[in-house]
């Protein structure tokens, strides 16, 4: 089995590739593979790795011989799922392997937006701490998580990681059912109830044609003015427009954001140009930490020798 990876360079340093090297015959490791590259570098190849490149219909007429794409992310968006199943192509997400760091970022960035953090720490750089009459300084809000409602948009691995540390903090956790659902599980809310109730509202849903822009005007304006939205998932699925004006009109309190429609984002996103405090914008590290990269090495490998030995791990084609 002849295999490539085309975009290691997107899974960061110091990862050992031992393992992948060992899951199949012969392996060329790119950092980078432009558009004039691509179609010589998957020509003769049974499998590919891949963390972002896009697979289009007609990329994948140009391989032939190509039989395994491993995905290095969970996301299956940027591969044509049917047009690979049209030519036999298996396709295999990784999943799992980043909650621990997804869920960190999670609280990370709530607690700076509850707790003031960035507020406080600009008030001592800028003396304030230092002139003042009592021994503590009070001049920006601090709430308590567990005074807070979480609401969750995706219940896969990542949205439950999310929920259980909300409960370990004495959060009242709500869990949305999906927006189009005609009927609601017993164990769900309604979008419309986890909109109105919540404190935090944090998404973990993926990206498709019903999900695209889930978040827009309408949905901020249900939202409590004291809310705070975080979207480590997908870009797509907030209106970036609209949650700037959203920001800026006081619709909600304040968000982070760790992903953007466009990846890197060359040609800006409204996001980027706001100026307001009740923003941080990230550039789609939550799911980064060293161990969690190499996770998803090692599962990687984990889904070729499966599909090598025949067997259907993490298959999504």
């Amino acid at each position: 089995m002849k295999a490539v990876f085309l975009d290691y360079g997107t899974m960061g340093p110091g990862l050992d590739l031992t393992v992948l090297h060992e899951s199949v015959d012969s392996l060329d490791v790119f950092d980078v593979t432009s558009d004039d590259e691509i179609a010589e570098r998957i020509r003769d190849v049974d499998i590919v790795f891949t963390n972002k490149f896009r697979f289009t219909p007609e990329l994948l007429q140009q391989a032939p011989k190509l039989r395994f794409i491993g995905l290095t992310a969970t996301g299956t968006d940027n591969i044509d799922l049917a047009a690979a199943e049209e030519h036999g192509i298996g396709v295999a997400n990784i999943r799992g392997y980043c909650t621990q760091s997804v869920v960190e970022h999670v609280f990370g960035v709530l607690l700076m937006l509850t707790h003031s953090l960035p507020a406080y720490r600009a008030s001592v750089r800028a003396g304030e701490w230092q002139k003042a009459v009592d021994p503590f300084l009070l001049t920006h809000p601090v709430r308590e998580l567990s005074a807070m409602t979480l609401g969750i948009v995706g219940f896969g691995e990542l949205g439950q990681g999310v929920a259980r540390a909300g409960t370990a903090l004495g959060m009242n956790v709500l869990v949305s059912a999906r927006p189009w659902a005609e009927q609601v599980p017993k164990d769900r809310f309604p979008f419309a109830t986890v909109l109105e109730q919540s404190d935090v509202v944090s998404l973990h849903c993926p990206l498709n044609e019903q999900t695209r822009n889930l978040f827009g005007a309408e949905q901020f304006r249900a939202m409590k003015p004291s809310a705070i939205l975080i979207n480590t998932a997908r870009g797509g699925l907030v209106d970036s427009a609209a949650l700037a004006a959203a920001l800026e009109n006081g619709d909600i309190a304040a968000a982070a954001v760790d992903v953007l429609p466009k990846e890197p984002p060359v040609d800006g996103d409204p996001l980027l140009d706001y100026e307001g405090d009740n923003l941080i914008v990230t550039p789609h590290i939550a799911w980064a930490t060293n161990e969690a990269r190499q996770n998803a090495i090692d599962e990687l490998a984990a889904n070729v020798r499966a599909f090598i030995a025949g067997e259907q791990r993490n298959r999504v084609v």
